[in-house]
């Protein structure tokens, strides 16, 4: 029996609704263990100073090269950090992370066009088609499906890991301190590890469905009364958390209010050109 299922007696239907803190509507008459790893998935950003086995690596790769790939082109590549110096650079690069540092494994993954591109050179042709920001859109795709998958293997191994969309806060830093050839960029890193007991986090909760689930068209407009349920059940948790308890709405408009909340990704699109990306 997997987390979710000995949190909740065992129950999927509690399993579910721990999600939401609220009962919702869903057929868990085939529940299964993928379901319960997906279910309980809970950031980790406190980690035991445990090394990872040998082959757990190799393993999550296999579970990223597993998930579905834009007509086979796997436009994506990884770069496992274990340094430790190395890493604390990375944290610095990345907002000061201190569990890249803390952690025993950084991911960084990576839109790499670079690979393409020298295929392309191979069979003497310019490769014209990767000049355009569909490509680069098609490789960030890619790299966030595998990425995801290798989530889910994360926590299907009882281990822990924290997507890190910092890495974009100084991508062209962080390229050089990886190494990366033209037309390949960081898009995000992941930390993985064994979650230390004592910074455990509960299963955070989501948006209501009723919010984000549209059916045949999309419904304008927002419902102030489940937006203001929300905001409750996430101050709820925060206060649990020990976290300062803010509305969602607000984070939200804190966080989209002012090219300063970017953090430097505003000049994203400049950067992504010095990289080597063309974006036509």
């Amino acid at each position: 029996m997997t987390s979710a299922a000995m949190e909740n007696g065992g129950d999927p239907e509690a399993a579910v609704a721990r999600r939401y803190r609220s009962p919702q509507r869903a057929d868990v008459s085939a529940w299964n263990q993928t379901l319960d790893a997906i279910l309980s998935h809970r950031t980790t950003r406190a980690y035991l100073p445990k090394e990872l086995p040998d082959g757990t690596l190799e393993l999550i790769v296999a579970a990223a090269q597993s998930a579905p790939t834009s007509s086979n082109l796997q436009a994506w590549s990884v770069v496992a950090v274990e340094d430790p110096d190395r890493k604390a650079r990375l944290a610095e690069l990345a907002a000061t992370n201190r569990h890249i540092e803390q952690a025993p494994l950084l991911v960084v993954w990576l839109a790499d066009l670079s690979r393409l591109r020298a295929i392309a050179c191979l069979s003497v042709c310019r490769g014209d088609g990767l000049d355009y920001q569909e490509s680069l859109l098609l490789a960030v795709i890619d790299a966030a499906l595998a990425a995801q998958n290798a989530v889910v293997a994360i926590d299907s191994l009882g281990l822990g890991s924290c997507y890190i969309g910092a890495m974009r806060n100084r991508p062209a830093e962080v390229a050089e301190e990886l190494g990366l050839p033209p037309e390949a960029f960081a898009v995000f890193g992941l930390t993985v590890g064994y979650p230390d007991p004592a910074g455990a986090s509960d299963v955070k909760p989501r948006l209501g469905q009723e919010t984000v689930l549209h059916r045949e068209r999309y419904r304008p407009g927002l419902n102030d009364q489940d937006l203001a349920a929300y905001n409750a059940t996430l101050r709820t948790f925060q206060q649990e958390q020990g976290m300062p308890a803010i509305d969602w709405t607000l984070q939200v408009a804190n966080r989209i209010g002012s090219v300063e909340t970017l953090r430097g990704r505003e000049r994203l699109g400049p950067t992504l050109k010095e990289l080597g990306f063309k974006l036509s």
